[in-house]
């Protein structure tokens, strides 16, 4: 085959990039927020999705009104609520983000946590938000403000006695599990004092509104930041058998092992018989409705502390590749969406795309195959420079490296600007991206298994750079071909 030529490259290179931020962008948190929800004097109207009319909350029947903000959109989430909201007698609150936003409120307590692995800041902005929500009362509206990456910027070990650095090392030893975002964060639930429901049950008297921007599939909403506010389904028997499909156990610090050995290891508030979706079952309640508090040891099918809750979500995954899909269909190509391998193994990933492209493209020379979610990534050893968007790309590139007529670029990158522990979003791979990097001195082979792919595509300057997006709504694979 006759190979691909610098100008059709060029073209594909630029409106994979173009499709991918403008997805991004249009994903803008002031407008959802304007879409789910409204602030019209002392009410707040949710508007429901059927047409149903809207559901309405009074702020002025609360004295004090608390926010707790966690994740990587937390800064704009927060500004947004506050701007939106006339009310500010009785606001305190806590924010808790890997970016401090520039602009501050003096009501709110700013904390810089770390991310992918938690720091100084994440521990102490839970104790924070513990002790506030500790005061709220029945009078007390609790906004919590959700979104990705809460998981690592936002913990507190429910063991005392376990240390930051012990913390740390557990982090770490789930992000290199290659597990699914699933399973690892119901192992961080059982680990947390803030995860897993727990914020929620300090505050079990308030009413408490959840505001989310999820970075997990939507069939599985408690596991976005480990599901703070929302109750847990998941059991200690889960955690047991996680620990030991993973073999992780003899790798833990020697605390953490003997916390998750120990006979009396608490269960996460939540029904545990009941593994629905919970989002349809939680109304607006009724402020002056009588409450019935019990303690979490004695949950019957709920425990109460949920029972005054409401969820929303703002934005999704869902919301990126329907914005992909506009961009792509304005730029003339025919358009699939395929979110099949969402937690598979890169690898397994890459081919089974790869494969679904050349299916289609028989059929549509002028294509593009939307994938959203995350693959996963099992490190054998410590990892260079890069994250799972990175090796997704240059696998494909691998691959494409034995077609070197075919039309086509991946683009691979992650929607909040950020790919493992660099800072690039991720890579956009074509049929001459292995032979580019050998010319610059690279073996992609040897980069690959190392994790180590973002130097070799900075250096061939085919990693996409956006910069942190104040946004985490997945990672969004885009596969384009141009007429041959």
């Amino acid at each position: 085959m006759t190979p691909v030529s610098d100008a059709a490259l060029e073209v594909m290179h630029t409106t994979a990039t173009e499709i991918f931020t403008g997805a991004i962008k249009a994903c803008d948190i002031p407008s959802a927020f304007d879409h789910r929800l409204r602030f019209e004097g002392h009410k707040l109207s949710r508007l429901m999705p059927d047409g149903s009319g809207p559901d309405v909350i009074d702020l002025s029947a609360y004295r004090r009104i608390f926010v707790i903000a966690i994740g990587k959109a937390a800064g704009p989430m927060l500004q947004v609520l506050l701007d939106r909201m006339n009310r500010r007698q009785g606001l305190r609150g806590i924010c808790c983000t890997n970016q401090m936003p520039a602009v501050r409120n003096w009501r709110i307590r700013y904390f810089e946590g770390g991310h992918p692995l938690p720091n100084q800041d994440s521990l102490a902005a839970a104790r924070a938000a513990l002790a506030l929500l500790r005061k709220a009362r029945k009078d007390t509206l609790v906004f919590f403000l959700i979104s990705g990456g809460g998981s690592a910027i936002f913990d507190l070990p429910l063991d005392p006695e376990i240390t930051l650095e012990e913390t740390i090392v557990f982090h770490q030893l789930l992000l290199a599990s290659g597990a699914p975002i699933n399973e690892i964060n119901t192992l961080r639930k059982h680990f947390s004092a803030v995860k897993g429901g727990r914020l929620a049950i300090a505050a079990p008297e308030a009413l408490k509104v959840s505001l989310l921007v999820p970075d997990v599939p939507l069939r599985t909403l408690d596991a976005l930041a480990s599901g703070p506010s929302t109750p847990d389904h998941s059991t200690v028997a889960d955690v047991r058998e996680l620990l030991a499909k993973y073999d992780l156990a003899p790798r833990l610090p020697p605390s953490i092992r003997a916390f998750f050995e120990r006979e009396d290891l608490p269960e996460s508030p939540g029904n545990k018989g009941w593994r629905a979706s919970f989002l349809p079952k939680m109304p607006w309640t009724d402020p002056a409705r009588p409450r019935r508090i019990t303690s979490a040891a004695s949950m019957s099918e709920e425990d109460p502390a949920f029972r005054d809750s409401v969820f929303e979500i703002l934005l999704s995954s869902h919301d990126l590749v329907e914005n992909a899909r506009k961009f792509a269909q304005q730029a003339g190509y025919h358009v699939v969406v395929d979110n099949s391998c969402d937690d598979w193994d890169y690898a397994a990933a890459a081919r089974y795309l790869l494969e679904r492209f050349h299916a289609f493209r028989v059929k549509h020379k002028r294509f593009c195959l939307i994938s959203v979610g995350e693959v996963t990534v099992t490190l054998t050893r410590a990892p260079g420079a890069g994250g799972r968007n990175q090796q997704f790309a240059l696998t494909c590139a691998l691959e494409l490296a034995n077609h070197p007529g075919e039309h086509l670029a991946v683009l691979s990158a992650g929607s909040d600007g950020i790919d493992g522990n660099t800072r690039a979003a991720g890579a956009v791979a074509d049929p001459t991206t292995v032979a580019r990097a050998r010319a610059f001195g690279f073996n992609p082979e040897q980069s690959l298994a190392e994790f180590n792919a973002c130097p070799l595509f900075t250096a061939i300057g085919d990693s996409v750079a956006t910069g942190p997006t104040g946004q985490n709504l997945r990672d969004l694979r885009l596969l384009i071909s141009e007429s041959a």
